[in-house]
């Protein structure tokens, strides 16, 4: 089976144009191919996980990925998907995230003479002449089919700037400037960004004529992968750091019954017969399968040795083992937090994040949702002393938020 069979069976592919060439391209190694990112943080985050697993997966089949940071496309912002307007970074901001962002890729892609590229679109963006930009390229595109297009329907009910109107003429022009400056055949992205894909095909064909090779794939639900980068608590970072690795292996651990086989199928690199065999296991082993998922892409994000320590802790807290060796989130109370030598239970859910308010805090103890070292708190003036906490104490609110409390 070549990669482009393999992909479709793990459904990463929607739609796409000139599906025999693409075929034939990405089987035999003969792709260079561009997936963007615009640097609007200082870290990935879970919903830019299926292109890099898509990137990974088509280097190790012999093509050749350009990873495309938006350092030009940045300072204007993606309307796709936006109920407002994007506040504009600045080129320092901008620049610092994409120093992050290649530093995490690595961990997915190889960089290197004739192997993975990292190219930032500032470079031929930033020094353009507007009027000879719009003279060129303005030409090429109905304005009455750029207002139909998905990404601006959002938009215009708020209203659509000029600025932002812009986006879709540089993301295609960005794919002008990678075929001929390195070669670039190929473009993936999200089912959102069809229209914009389109725009960069269409101008490659129609500024160097149709023997020009440009085609375009979506990712089919990369929609979906970007819901998976947002939680309550808010998004799910690669970035040690932001997210640690106990709390992502936590969130791929927690995921919903009805996608894990899914994203089995679309993130991790486990043979697909053994995916399919696991889709045959009864509900009573959805757990071990969720357990699976979210121990492959730890080790996948942050290696084997972190993925092994966020399991066995995750192993100690619910499942009665050392929680002296567990690695879960810990909160320090420092001297400042105690009053009189002593801080309540209210204070540690509030200090551990485990509630927004004392009154919060306060609703949680009183309905019986609190724990301290299993044992259930019921008083709300309970407290502890640095004696008390010394060793630390296991706080749980409900079932799945606790942290470690340790003075």
């Amino acid at each position: 089976m070549g990669i482009f069979e393999e992909l479709q069976q793990r459904q990463l592919l929607a739609q796409l144009t000139d599906e025999n060439e693409i075929r034939e391209l990405v089987n035999n190694g003969k792709a260079t191919f561009y997936i963007g990112f615009d640097p609007t943080a200082d870290s990935l985050h879970v919903g830019h996980f299926m292109a890099l697993c898509l990137m990974k997966r088509l280097q190790q089949a012999g093509n050749k990925p350009i990873a495309l940071v938006g350092g030009g496309t940045g300072m204007i912002g993606d309307p796709t998907g936006k109920s407002d307007m994007r506040t504009m970074m600045t080129k320092e901001t901008i620049d610092h995230n994409v120093e992050c962002f290649k530093k995490q890729m690595s961990r997915f892609i190889e960089f290197g003479e004739g192997k993975a590229m990292l190219v930032n679109n500032a470079d031929w963006l930033l020094d353009l002449n507007y009027v000879e930009f719009i003279r060129d390229i303005g030409p090429h595109f109905s304005v009455n089919n750029m207002l139909r297009a998905e990404c601006y329907k959002q938009r215009m009910e708020k209203g659509l700037t000029f600025l932002e109107f812009n986006y879709m003429l540089m993301q295609s022009y960005d794919f002008l400037e990678l075929y001929k400056r390195y070669g670039c055949n190929m473009q993936f992205g999200g089912d959102d960004q069809w229209s914009n894909m389109l725009g960069g095909t269409e101008l490659i064909r129609k500024k160097l004529g149709k023997d020009a090779y440009a085609m375009t794939i979506t990712l089919l639900l990369n929609s979906e992968g970007k819901k998976m980068g947002k939680t309550a608590k808010g998004a799910v970072w690669l970035d040690a750091n932001k997210t640690t690795p106990y709390e992502f292996y936590q969130y791929w651990r927690n995921v919903d019954d009805a996608d894990v086989f899914k994203c089995l199928r679309m993130l991790t690199f486990l043979p697909l017969e053994q995916i399919e065999e696991m889709c045959k296991w009864e509900d009573s082993r959805i757990n071990e399968a969720k357990k699976i998922l979210a121990h492959e892409l730890t080790e996948l994000v942050h290696g084997k040795e972190e993925a092994d320590k966020a399991e066995a802790g995750a192993n100690a807290l619910f499942g009665g083992g050392d929680l002296s060796a567990a690695d879960i989130p810990t909160v320090q109370i420092e001297e400042g937090d105690y009053r009189d030598g002593k801080i309540d239970i209210l204070g540690i859910l509030v200090k551990a994040g485990l509630c927004p308010t004392r009154n919060e805090a306060r609703r949680a103890v009183e309905q019986g949702g609190v724990t301290v070292d299993d044992e259930k708190v019921t008083d709300v003036k309970t407290l502890y002393s640095a004696e008390d906490l010394k060793d630390g104490k296991l706080v749980r609110r409900g079932k799945k938020a606790y942290k470690k409390v340790i003075s």
